[in-house]
């Protein structure tokens, strides 16, 4: 359904009879969940950065000797990691006599013209058109988490563009030759064991896999019907997912219309967390009202947000043939 484009009126915007449905679907899980999770965090800059550090490997061979002198000296080296924060800026108008028509109903094609009390929706045009426009930039934000490429200009001419969840998996990346509809247990089980083996997947709340559509039913062929895993449901920072058992233990299966076709991502959630700019006096994510050129409301809305993924090494990513 194509959007408006310019000023809402009673011409462009005009009133139906009945229920108000969305006709687009408004699911952000990953959004959802990690800022469930965190509660986000607040910055004061353009751009962020994370630092983290790895053990040596464990041996059964450190023991000393009583009396003897210090060992060599050794330390650990940090890694260091960092992000930037996007614009997201939409804009709404819409004219005094659209906010005004609220009783003028328009019928659909074929149909009288009726009215339902004296109720019709939307009752506050604006309200509407603001809280669309907050639905449709949360889904941007939530595509971007995933897919983003990360874009840091030297100027403004061009956007900032935080990193998403896939380009920042570097170490744990799999590639199989099989398509969706001939995914293998071992395709998935491999990376979800190379994960571990990195330190990922700690949390017994939080292991997750990503997919779309096809691959959630390669899973379910593969773990349910196949392979007999237990399935279950939990609550994950608000959000219901799927789980099932594996031998890393349980997983949730977050069903993201947002990931390519091809990837599935194991992740650590507990390592994700939106990062907001904050704007003084006015917030992360705000609307405010433009300057006054005529006969219309005019709103801005306004947010810098970035992803902050924590340890890349947490997370993995599979990419299966096409087809």
């Amino acid at each position: 359904m194509p959007g408006i484009t310019g000023m809402a009126t009673t011409y462009s915007c005009p009133n139906y009879v009945g229920e108000l449905f969305a006709a687009s679907p408004e699911d952000t899980p990953l959004l959802s969940s990690i800022g469930g999770l965190t509660g986000g965090k607040s910055i004061n800059g353009i751009e962020w950065s994370w630092s983290g550090y790895d053990l040596r490997d464990a041996e059964d061979g450190r023991q000393r000797t009583e009396g003897a002198k210090a060992p060599a000296f050794e330390a650990r080296k940090r890694f260091a990691a960092s992000n930037v924060t996007e614009i997201h800026q939409e804009a709404v108008s819409v004219s005094y006599t659209r906010q005004g028509a609220t009783k003028q109903v328009t019928p659909a094609p074929g149909s009288t013209t009726v009215t339902i009390g004296d109720t019709v929706l939307p009752a506050d045009e604006l309200a509407w058109q603001i809280g669309t426009q907050l639905k449709q930039i949360a889904r941007d934000v939530e595509k971007t988490f995933i897919t983003g490429t990360y874009a840091k200009p030297a100027d403004n001419q061009t956007p900032r563009k935080t990193r998403g969840l896939i380009e920042a998996i570097t170490t744990n990346v799999a590639t199989t030759t099989h398509k969706a509809s001939e995914l293998t247990e071992a395709d998935v089980i491999d990376l979800i064991e190379k994960v571990w083996e990195s330190g990922g997947l700690q949390e017994g709340e939080t292991r997750t896999l990503i997919v779309n559509s096809t691959l959630k039913r390669a899973l379910t062929r593969v773990f349910i019907k196949e392979a007999k895993y237990q399935e279950s449901s939990r609550n994950v920072g608000g959000v219901a997912l799927k789980t099932i058992e594996t031998d890393f233990g349980v997983l949730n299966v977050m069903l993201n219309r947002y990931m390519p076709v091809t990837k599935l991502a194991v992740v650590s959630l507990e390592q994700l967390s939106p990062v907001f700019m904050e704007i003084p006096k006015k917030g992360h994510f705000f609307a405010e009202p433009l300057a006054k050129t005529g006969a219309s409301d005019d709103v801005q809305l306004y947010g810098e947000i970035g992803l902050e993924y924590g340890n890349e090494k947490a997370h993995g990513c599979l990419t299966v043939a096409a087809g």
